[in-house]
């Protein structure tokens, strides 16, 4: 039996991620990320590594965005295209259940585009220059609850396919590891 999981591309790939300069939390990701994807490769898991749209629209050199940016009509367009052939591979795998088990999906909590049960939300927009609000913009800026865009546009995807029973969607947050691990017990 082959387990697969649909990792979001910063998983296998951080360098198409955002610069962050908060050291203790990229290193408090990171120690998870590397945690999880050594247990999974210990365990046989095979990946199946999502697109970033961010990086595919902005490229390397972005600025952060929060969801609230992200949620409109263009760029959910663009993810769901991205999606498109990811959920023809997932649709074939959980077709074959004799050779394959689907373990879920792996987000990353706090992404605008990934996040699963925590994104960051704010009045971000418009230009740096001659602004008088910048402070109260940057203060805007908050993490909650609720999905990024691209795993809001999968989820209704996985409904539209009747997978979402089929297939868990869980979110990678250092502040709760034990939600991600959970994916990998019982293999």
């Amino acid at each position: 039996m082959n387990n697969i999981l649909l990792v979001s591309h910063c998983i296998l790939n951080t360098a198409s991620k955002v610069v962050l300069y908060d050291k203790k939390e990229i290193e408090a990701e990171e120690d998870l990320r590397r945690k999880f994807v050594g247990e999974a490769l210990r365990k046989g898991v095979q990946f199946i590594q999502l697109p970033c749209p961010e990086f595919t629209l902005y490229g390397s050199r972005r600025w952060g965005h929060v969801s609230t940016q992200f949620d409109n009509p263009f760029f959910r367009d663009h993810c769901s295209k991205q999606l498109d052939p990811v959920i023809l591979q997932l649709k074939e795998y959980v077709a074959h259940k004799d050779r394959f088990h689907v373990i879920g999906i792996l987000g990353i909590d706090g992404s605008p585009s990934c996040g699963v049960d925590r994104t960051c939300f704010g009045q971000w927009g418009g230009s740096f220059g001659e602004r008088t609000d910048l402070k109260e913009t940057l203060d805007s800026v908050k993490c909650a609850a609720g999905s990024g865009v691209l795993i809001d546009v999968l989820k209704k995807r996985l409904e539209t396919e009747g997978l979402t029973r089929e297939v868990p969607v869980v979110g990678l947050f250092a502040a709760e590891p034990e939600k991600c691990m959970a994916l990998l017990e019982n293999l």
